[in-house]
């Protein structure tokens, strides 16, 4: 299915019953990373699988900006109706998720993030360098806004006030501390690391990410 935003074509995908919930994928990925997810919440959701724009199905861009993907997904929750969902999102689609519940208190329930940052210098200095030489050789946009955003402050965190909970690997590319500060800033954020994972292992094509939104949710 497709959803027209004021600046992009969503396409998502629309399954299961019950309350709803957004997945937003990460960076250079589309809904597909949730293949294993989704048939364990479409038991007890209305799962809504989007590609965000520039990604998967959805309309091309020539820049990204995270403020426009928040921009979009407000307009997809509103133009659907849906009322007080969830929503998760990896990595990029973390940091969407973060700028939704600043922007907008009221829409949501909850949001389930995993593997976000709130600045270019929350990821480690290792993974920040091998993105500025592929930005060099390769001019991509995606690699571009990974350098450059998010630039999210202290004070607009401790203003959300709906329920955080963080995920993030003891092996990630985020930095620990990183992780630790958001979860500390974020009034009464719950925060899980998953010892031996990296950035994605626990989440893409993974049951595991579906367990945990379950379980915090009391599913």
């Amino acid at each position: 299915m497709n959803f027209q935003t004021s600046g992009a074509n969503l396409y998502y995908e629309q399954c299961g019953s019950g309350e709803p919930i957004i997945l937003l994928h990460g960076n250079g990925e589309d809904h597909k990373i949730f293949d294993k997810a989704v048939p364990l919440l479409q038991k007890s959701f209305t799962v809504y699988s989007v590609d965000t724009r520039g990604h998967g199905q959805s309309s091309p861009v020539t820049e990204f900006h995270y403020d426009d993907m928040a921009g979009d997904i407000y307009q997809f929750i509103t133009g659907l109706g849906l009322e007080k969902p969830t929503v998760y999102g990896f990595s990029d689609g973390g940091i969407v998720a973060l700028l939704l519940a600043i922007k907008y208190p009221d829409l949501m329930s909850r949001i389930i993030i995993s593997g976000a940052n709130v600045s270019p210098y929350g990821i480690e200095p290792r993974w920040r360098m091998l993105f500025k030489l592929i930005y060099m050789f390769t001019k991509k946009p995606q690699y571009r806004l990974m350098l450059e955003e998010p630039n999210i402050p202290d004070h607009q965190l401790a203003s959300i006030r709906i329920p955080v909970f963080l995920t993030a690997g003891s092996k990630d590319m985020i930095r620990l501390s990183h992780t630790q500060r958001i979860a500390n800033t974020i009034p009464g954020c719950q925060a899980n690391i998953y010892f031996g994972e990296g950035h994605s292992g626990y989440v893409v094509h993974s049951e595991l990410i579906a367990k945990h939104i379950l379980d915090v949710c009391g599913k």
